[in-house]
């Protein structure tokens, strides 16, 4: 009798043990995940980050070349009306870009869609069609 309660002891010593490494090894695997989530958010910050600097800088470089065209272009005539245009769209589109970034032509983008939601359908479908005819080569 002395020797089934000693089994017994036994059986719950070790089930109580290896319910506690479970849960240590579940608690380092949460921790683990916690992590590599932080690491990636930190990660998709500094993309976001980059992305942002990259479409300011191509906003900068925007408003330089309209600078460009209108020292080095025609100042009047036909071309000159053209070039001024050219250098205006330029400029204005690189200060969008520069003051806007990313995520106000997200929203800017989002916006639209929704005053316009049936020739956004359109032209998505468009162009789905249209990346489905060039990769089906």
């Amino acid at each position: 009798m002395a020797n089934t309660a000693t089994n017994t002891k036994r059986e719950e010593s070790f089930t109580d043990k290896a319910k506690d490494a479970a849960g240590n090894v579940l608690d380092k695997a949460k921790q683990a995940a916690s992590t590599v989530a932080d690491k990636a958010k930190d990660v998709a910050s500094a993309v976001g980050d980059k992305a942002d600097s990259a479409v300011s800088s191509v906003g900068s470089g925007m408003q330089s070349l309209a600078g460009t065209i209108r020292d080095k272009g025609p100042s009047s005539g036909v071309f000159g009306g053209a070039a001024s245009g050219v250098a205006n769209a330029l400029e204005s589109s690189g200060r969008y870009l520069e003051e806007e970034g990313l995520s106000g032509m997200a929203e800017d983008l989002t916006n639209l869609i929704r005053r316009h939601p049936l020739p956004a359908i359109f032209i998505g479908i468009g162009l789905g069609y249209l990346l489905a005819r060039m990769t089906r080569s």
